[in-house]
């Protein structure tokens, strides 16, 4: 290896980091400085960006954008609180899989946000150490992603194994499972976890100081709630968008089809995507009768756009120098594909660790192991792996730190030892495993 492919190297891993300090935007800023550097001062040829999917991420956060507007994701939101509150002893497994339900179908880890202040008053009302149910349910819907056929991630994961005519049913068919095995296993691991609420040191100082109260306020504001008619027909159409995609992205035959260079070729599962996200959204504005100003004043919109910037800037610079030292890299791997591929789960690992993104992870390194020669059944199986934001807290562990009022969940004193740290983990390696044998029975 030459000195300059170190030097190159450098100049990736300083910008992947001061990037991920910033997040978001501030990523994606780094990944074009980083395309700057390799390109205006080593002269490297910038790679395309992955422009299939960012323009996935745009449609789906259009429709979804549109959804918030038409007071869908407040009624997904109300009656999730409903279900919470009925069966508040089963919080620390049924928060988790509330929330990822929200993500699975809206695609965006976001949409999950509102319901973590509801699960943790209903687990300190309940008696239940908040810690438990709350770090769950931040692991379990940022790891949701890998589920849900709206996400940035599984339209990077479509667009990556496309050589190998892999469908979004064979994806999902093995990362649902997957998600639903890995997320048992780590609200099993945190069902006992701590002192039980009342036994608490801290609980005990802060109903000792007066700075904690009950609030009992919330139930009554779920049971005045009436959803309008036009949330309902906004979810509904929404439902019908996913139902659609599934289902044309699944059967092939449902697509129209071309004849390019003397064989027939399908319509792309991402310009599906596309395709019939834009669609839904025009029906909801239309028949949820959204207003003009609030097609893109919502919160989801804002987040998503940060979302786009950093997949676009980092995933720029990554594939600027991967295709650069393309055959290096091939020849590097190799033998790691040959003799123990998994471990490709670990780069993916550590990679997400450092640029808090699934979506940005998949789209640099997924088509690199792609082309190294990975079998795309091990490459789904691997796909949980693309999941290793929570390391360092990022705004949902921050917030949920906030929202447990009674104070059982916790950032360490040394920032990474917190509460989120045992069921990430748990998650993520029993998710693979899970997705390994899977894998072998779809593939």
């Amino acid at each position: 290896m030459s000195e300059l492919f170190w030097v190159q190297l450098l100049v990736v891993l300083v910008c992947i980091g001061v990037g991920g300090r910033y997040g978001g935007v501030g990523l994606g800023a780094a990944g074009g400085l980083g395309v700057c550097i390799l390109t205006l001062l080593f002269g490297l040829q910038p790679a395309s960006p992955p422009i299939a999917v960012l323009l996935i991420i745009i449609a789906v956060i259009a429709c979804t954008s549109v959804l918030q507007g038409a007071g869908g994701l407040d009624f997904l939101v109300r009656v999730a609180e409903k279900m919470l509150r009925k069966k508040p002893s089963a919080i620390t497994f049924l928060g988790p899989f509330i929330c990822s339900l929200f993500v699975m179908f809206c695609g965006t880890a976001y949409v999950a946000f509102a319901v973590y202040p509801v699960v943790a008053e209903v687990a300190a009302e309940a008696k239940i150490r908040p810690e438990r149910p709350m770090s769950m349910c931040v692991i379990a819907a940022g790891i949701a992603v890998i589920a849900s056929p709206m996400s940035a991630a599984t339209a990077g994961m479509i667009a990556a194994l496309s050589m190998y005519d892999v469908s979004i049913i064979q994806i999902l068919g093995v990362s649902i499972p997957a998600f639903i095995i890995g997320t048992l296993c780590g609200c099993l691991s945190v069902f006992k976890r701590g002192k039980e609420l009342e036994n608490d040191p801290e609980f005990q100082r802060r109903i000792a100081a007066g700075d904690y109260q009950s609030l009992h306020v919330e139930q009554k504001e779920v049971q005045a709630y009436k959803p309008t008619v036009g949330a309902k027909i906004g979810v509904l159409i929404f439902g019908i968008g996913v139902a659609t995609v599934i289902l044309f992205g699944s059967v092939k035959s449902l697509l129209p089809a071309w004849e390019v260079g003397g064989k027939m070729v399908p319509l792309a599962t991402p310009a599906l995507i596309q395709m019939v996200m834009l669609a839904a959204a025009l029906f909801i504005i239309i028949f949820s009768k959204v207003p003009s100003d609030k097609f893109a004043s919502g919160s989801v919109f804002r987040s998503g756009l940060i979302g786009v910037v950093g997949v676009f800037g980092i995933s720029w610079m990554t594939g600027t120098f991967f295709d650069a030292y393309r055959p290096l890299f091939e020849e590097l791997f190799k033998h790691m594909v040959e003799s123990w591929p998994m471990l490709f789960g670990l780069i993916l690992f550590c990679f997400s660790a450092v640029i808090f993104s699934p979506s940005a992870t998949v789209a640099a390194l997924m088509p690199l192991g792609a082309a190294m020669g990975i079998p795309p059944a091990l490459l789904v199986a691997m796909y949980p792996a693309t999941c290793g934001d929570f390391i360092v807290p990022g705004a949902g562990q921050i917030g949920c730190v906030a929202f447990d009022r009674t104070g059982t969940t916790r950032l360490g004193k040394y920032v990474i030892n917190h509460s989120y740290l045992r069921p990430g983990f748990v998650m993520v390696i029993s998710a693979v495993i899970a997705g390994y044998f899977i894998s072998q029975i779809v593939f």
